[in-house]
């Protein structure tokens, strides 16, 4: 491990600082059940609650296992056992549930499941045309 210089281990405690002031901690957590929603307490006195199923590591888990949860590393983490899954909370409060690229294909997979009279229209003239024309090949 490389060794740090007084300057920089004081710049990192600065730093430290500030996120602990700064940064939203959580001082408590729990899984409501009946609205599959997890709620978290922050320091600052506020509430953020956000549905399970959003989250990457949270997909799929049974009640009991959600329901399981604690809050670590001086409010910044909130840890599922038996789960084994650890999330940020400033990342959560953000609206980050998962690593970019599964982000991206969430937000596809979502916004291709809405329903409008655009898209319905635009389905009816594609099927009236033959359907969605073929890619063309190179070669």
């Amino acid at each position: 491990m490389a060794s740090l210089t007084d300057a920089e281990f004081e710049a990192a405690e600065a730093r430290g600082r500030e996120m602990l002031e700064t940064e939203p901690r959580a001082t408590s957590v729990r899984y409501d059940r009946k609205t599959g929603r997890v709620v978290i307490d922050l320091v600052n006195g506020c509430t953020y609650a956000f549905p399970a199923k959003l989250v990457q590591d949270l997909q799929g888990a049974s009640h009991d296992d959600l329901a399981d949860v604690e809050v670590q590393g001086l409010g910044f983490d909130l840890h599922w056992p038996a789960l084994d899954a650890d999330l940020y909370v400033p990342a959560l409060v953000a609206g980050i549930f998962g690593t970019r690229d599964w982000m991206a294909k969430e937000l596809a997979r979502r916004a291709g499941q809405s329903k409008s009279p655009a898209k319905a229209a635009a389905a009816r003239a594609n099927g009236s045309k033959g359907g969605r024309p073929r890619k063309a090949v190179a070669g």
